[in-house]
């Protein structure tokens, strides 16, 4: 019988999504250094990367400094994230929209890279998100811009709200695998609701640059990105 497929799979991409995430402008020379910025002086901090994946950010918290630990819903992601990191940080399989395998006041960050964008309901995982920090925590938490996302549906022609909440999907081939892709974009401002109400208060939204890195290595893509960001970034306060 032939296997349809399953959409946002990663255990199907996670090889050809890790080779693109390791050495791609989006990821490697853009959102992780943003992110990273945001994060500063890590050593010490006990941080969960909720929805690690591979594990890069990982790693690279890890040799800053900081005492990691990484969920991922994706087993086979999680497989390469230990491939990367050893036996030395611990790894859950967890999907964001249950409850966090963790006690209360566990971690002093929770980093959600370019994860929120996969739920319709961002209410109950950052009620988690809010559980599982220490008084003082910060999430550091990325996302496909909204406007980058309007605009690029508004150039294909397809007229949607940018005021509303809706589903978009794509396909991805990596690694030569193609998996159909959902996501879901709100607008600012009701990213910003979801933040306040769940507890957070709002310390930073940035919209940084790429890496001056890549301008050689993507010419186009650096001009392109450098001008018209595609990810936003947020830095939320638990008092």
């Amino acid at each position: 019988m032939l296997r349809m497929p399953t959409v946002n799979d990663y255990d199907v991409l996670a090889e050809g999504y890790d080779a693109a995430n390791e050495s791609g402008l989006a990821n490697a020379y853009y959102e992780r250094p943003a992110t990273l910025a945001l994060a500063g002086e890590v050593t010490g901090r006990q941080i969960l990367d909720a929805g690690c994946g591979s594990g890069p950010l990982l790693a690279e918290l890890r040799d800053r400094g900081a005492v990691v630990t990484g969920v991922d819903a994706s087993a086979g992601m999680l497989g390469l994230a230990r491939r990367r990191l050893g036996d030395t940080v611990e790894l859950r399989v967890a999907d964001l929209r249950d409850p966090l395998p963790f006690g209360d006041g566990m971690f002093d960050d929770v980093v959600a890279s370019l994860v929120l964008h996969y739920l319709e309901d961002w209410g109950p995982t950052l009620a988690e998100f809010r559980r599982v920090l220490t008084p003082g925590g910060r999430l550091i938490v990325s996302v496909d811009h909204p406007f980058a996302i309007f605009a690029m549906h508004r150039m294909s022609g397809n007229r949607v709200d940018y005021q509303a909440t809706y589903q978009w999907s794509e396909e991805w081939t990596m690694g030569g695998r193609t998996v159909p892709m959902s996501f879901w974009n709100r607008p600012l401002r009701a990213m910003t609701d979801a933040f306040t109400a769940a507890g957070f208060r709002i310390s930073v939204i940035s919209e940084p640059h790429p890496v001056e890195a890549a301008r050689d290595l993507f010419p186009e893509e650096f001009e392109a990105l450098s001008t018209a960001p595609s990810f936003l970034f947020f830095v939320l306060t638990v008092d």
